[in-house]
């Protein structure tokens, strides 16, 4: 169930017309640099297509709450915006939203959306943790044994949830995918 202040994903695919990739580069700065102004936005990543693969751009935008991302879309900046982006796509656009940690296990057009098993979910996620815990805390111990304890773990925590979210847990879900969704 999802609470109105539970941080949420909005996973955005856009397959692009051969030949206007430029275009849709550009609308994507245009889109994403609005959408930076609207409350609660926390973030965008864009994961662009393989070359020879298919031609579909995957936007992950993230914001702290449900009605924060509702606000942004269904405002008549981001309407502007997709009707803009209207000859640069073959298809509409499909959206997923991800409340919980199904966001660092579902896949981008995912044939079925059911998430992984949670006992799946929690080995992946120990893995992720452990990666930082052993490659990442080391280096960044000696910057930070002269700040208080609070603030040292609120640091580390942090850069744990932002290298989980962003880099590890995507890796791991692409390399363990056959694993995760049977």
């Amino acid at each position: 169930m999802t609470t109105a202040s539970q941080h949420v994903t909005a996973v955005i695919t856009h397959r692009v017309r051969s030949g206007r990739e430029t275009g849709y580069e550009e609308w994507i700065k245009g889109i994403a640099a609005d959408a930076r102004q609207f409350a609660g936005h926390l973030g965008v990543n864009i994961l662009r297509p393989q070359p020879g693969a298919t031609s579909d751009y995957v936007i992950v935008l993230q914001f702290d709450s449900c009605p924060h991302l509702n606000a942004w879309l269904n405002s008549d900046v981001r309407k502007g915006w997709i009707d803009r982006v209207q000859p640069l796509i073959q298809e509409q656009e499909s959206v997923q939203v991800l409340t919980g940690l199904e966001g660092w296990f579902q896949l981008p057009a995912q044939a079925t959306p059911k998430a992984p098993k949670r006992y799946k979910q929690a080995i992946l996620v120990w893995v992720g943790v452990m990666i930082v815990s052993l490659l990442v805390h080391p280096l960044i111990a000696p910057l930070m044994q002269y700040l208080p304890w609070l603030l040292r773990v609120a640091v580390s925590v942090a850069i744990t949830v932002v290298l989980l979210s962003y880099l590890i847990m995507p890796q791991l879900t692409r390399w363990f995918k056959v694993w995760l969704f049977t």
